[in-house]
């Protein structure tokens, strides 16, 4: 059975089922301990009734610590496991998996949130963002398809299906910044048929005032005010660009490459990078902001020094 004792020792197979050093696990691990304290306070059950008898009687738990539940519920969305195999791989069963799925989750993404490590998700509130580093604010802006399962419903079916895919997906737009490579903004989950400047324009984000953006074609005609946008130049049907605009271009994509590294990064989740199983209602915008704080986590403590 997988435990936080025994794996802690091995930093390379604890990052593979975390994804998180044991340093950057222990930096998440008092927010987690106590948004579950807040939660699930021990005086009361899951239905919020008062205990009759006290927490821990019974038989012994699987997850018995903390640092055990955390293990647990990072294991599930690094790896992206079947419930069935979860639950093998740390004592339980396909129903007690699924259980500790649905109410691990939640707090995982207020932890993470609570430390600051969550994208904005008010596009009024990003007006007001106030970046650590100076100087100009530089933005790079994408679109990243997921793919879900096929839905049963016809309507949704269409929705969701993505042409450009060929395949049923979610969508979501992010910000990120090019100086730290950290995911400042994530939209809404779309059906995967949302073109990505209609989601844009759907989102109506309110800039900071100066902030440069840079795009790619797929956000054509998107101009937000006060806003510096940077795009490559699109070669004219039976035209030509000059050589100064195929340069003008190379310098933009070599920019806007970093965007692609930052959504590598957020897809070393496998709940996000791979067929999406869960039917839960709002589920799957779960995993998605808990992937980008994640890989924020990991960009400030790799990167920018770890905070004491």
């Amino acid at each position: 059975m997988t435990t936080y004792d025994k794996v802690k020792d091995h930093p390379q197979r604890f990052l593979a089922l975390t994804s998180l050093t044991v340093e950057e696990f222990q930096h998440l691990l008092p927010a987690f301990v106590e948004e579950y304290v807040a939660t699930y306070p021990s005086t009361k059950t899951l239905d919020g009734q008062p205990r009759v008898r006290c927490a821990g009687g019974g038989r012994k738990a699987r997850l018995a610590t903390m640092a055990d539940k955390l293990l647990f519920i990072l294991t599930y969305h690094k790896t992206y496991p079947l419930q069935t195999v979860l639950g093998q791989c740390f004592g339980l069963s396909q129903s007690q998996a699924n259980e500790w799925l649905q109410r691990l989750t939640p707090v995982l993404n207020r932890a993470l949130t609570c430390l600051g490590y969550a994208p904005l998700r008010d596009p009024a509130a990003f007006q007001d963002y106030d970046a650590e580093t100076e100087g100009v604010l530089l933005l790079l802006i994408d679109g990243t398809e997921r793919r879900r399962q096929r839905p049963k419903n016809p309507e949704k079916q269409r929705a969701h299906y993505s042409g450009k895919k060929k395949a049923h997906t979610d969508k979501n737009v992010i910000l990120a910044d090019e100086r730290t490579g950290q995911v400042l903004y994530l939209s809404q989950t779309y059906a995967g048929k949302t073109h990505d400047k209609e989601a844009a324009v759907q989102e109506d984000i309110q800039y900071p005032d100066g902030a440069v953006l840079t795009k790619d074609m797929g956000f054509q005609g998107y101009n937000p005010v006060n806003v510096h946008s940077i795009q490559p130049k699109k070669t004219p049907k039976g035209g030509w660009l000059s050589h100064a605009e195929q340069l003008a271009n190379r310098v933009i994509a070599r920019a806007r490459i970093k965007v692609e590294h930052v959504l590598a990064g957020v897809k070393r989740c496998r709940s996000v990078k791979d067929v999406f199983r869960n039917t839960y209602a709002d589920f799957s915008d779960w995993v998605m902001q808990i992937a980008c704080a994640l890989h924020n986590l990991r960009v400030n403590c790799r990167q920018l020094s770890l905070p004491a």
